[in-house]
């Protein structure tokens, strides 16, 4: 934690906060993406796709999990969501999940969160579309077909939201697919009309 501590205290001083680009995010920002990850540490949106700040709006939680819409829900995704898209107007929207993710395994694995009733709880979001795989042994520690299908389960909730369907229909915003290999760094994308991932 002192290493953390040190390093942003230090922070203003090493991005130079006389430049141009800091002194504009006074005005406001600008994103053209959001970026929808899992909290896992091994996963860090900047540093996988290179971008610089302001240039990503991300949303992250355990399993990157999207609950269905509910207009009276109090809900921190939807408001995350319905701000980047209706406010910010975010032009790309990408669901990246990850290999070896503790919240997607705990389904596939069928662990007893009995004594983790939160995480119990939030989880239950992504089980009726795995529903068809549960039951299944995984075939490997990555996960791969698990979390390549949760991703897909996702974007299609995601369609779900008013402010994404409009958008979608007005033809100012796209939806993206990402497999991210945290052992290998490998980042695979969803052909949506194919219904696979694969290497660009």
């Amino acid at each position: 934690m002192k290493r953390l501590l040190t390093n942003a205290r230090n922070f203003r001083h090493r991005v130079a906060p006389e430049s141009e680009t800091f002194r504009g995010f006074a005005a406001g920002q600008t994103p053209g993406t959001l970026f929808i990850s899992c909290s896992d540490s091994r996963v860090i949106p900047a540093l996988i796709t290179g971008a610089v700040p302001g240039e990503v709006f991300e949303l992250r939680n355990a399993g990157n999990i999207i609950p269905p819409y509910e207009a009276k829900r109090e809900c921190a995704e939807a408001a995350t969501i319905e701000y980047a898209v209706e406010v910010l107007k975010v032009h790309d929207i990408v669901v990246c999940g990850h290999s070896h993710c503790g919240a997607v395994g705990a389904l596939a694995n069928d662990q007893d969160l009995t004594e983790l009733p939160s995480v119990s709880q939030w989880v239950a979001f992504a089980r009726p579309a795995l529903a068809p795989m549960l039951g299944t042994p995984p075939d490997d520690a990555t996960l791969a077909r698990y979390v390549q299908l949760h991703v897909t389960a996702q974007l299609e909730i995601l369609r779900g939201y008013p402010a994404v369907r409009t958008a979608l229909d007005a033809g100012r915003l796209k939806l993206h697919g990402w497999y991210y290999r945290v052992d290998t760094a490998e980042v695979l994308e969803l052909d949506q009309a194919q219904g696979v991932f694969h290497r660009n």
